[in-house]
């Protein structure tokens, strides 16, 4: 099999098992693909929408960047399953990155041509969710090292809490 991202590019790869309680795993799955929900929840959305291209369903993302940094855009397609694994239900939300003429790089905005994640949601037993995610992407130009420190120690476990608070809000709007 062909090394998709070989270790020598010195990205970093994410793998994030975490717990969302008071959050079952179907409502956690609808929260995570709800776009327009999300602009309202996830304060680093510029902009993000759904368009069809070719009979084929592409997102794009913009994501805001501290200052001095560019922001970062994202072209790509995501599909989500329900499956049966052993009796156990599992949620499951696959997203790639695409290269679509139709949506064409934007001055100033670095184009993230690299991304890459999967995620599996299940039942913790209780009221809440265990979540699996595994995440890639080259974000392009030079980004500092706090700012790489910063996403794996805090940026991620504010995320999952973010999505926490955005599934009972959910709950409340539905």
């Amino acid at each position: 099999l062909p090394i998709l991202f070989p270790q020598q590019s010195g990205l970093y790869e994410y793998k994030i098992f975490g717990g969302l309680a008071d959050c079952p795993p179907e409502l956690c799955a609808d929260v995570y693909m709800d776009l327009d929900f999300r602009k309202q929840w996830d304060q680093y959305v510029k902009e993000l929408y759904e368009k069809t291209y070719d009979g084929e369903k592409v997102i794009y993302w913009e994501v805001k960047y501290p200052f001095p940094l560019s922001n970062r855009d994202y072209v790509y397609v995501r599909e989500r399953r329900e499956m049966d694994v052993d009796g156990r239900k599992i949620w499951v939300v696959l997203a790639q990155s695409v290269s679509v003429p139709q949506c064409p790089e934007k001055p100033g905005i670095i184009r993230v041509k690299s991304y890459k994640q999967s995620l599996a949601i299940e039942s913790d037993g209780k009221a809440g969710s265990k979540v699996y995610m595994y995440y890639f992407d080259n974000p392009g130009g030079m980004i500092p090292s706090w700012l790489v420190n910063w996403a794996a120690k805090s940026g991620v476990p504010a995320f999952l809490k973010d999505i926490q608070k955005a599934c009972l809000n959910y709950s409340k709007r539905t």
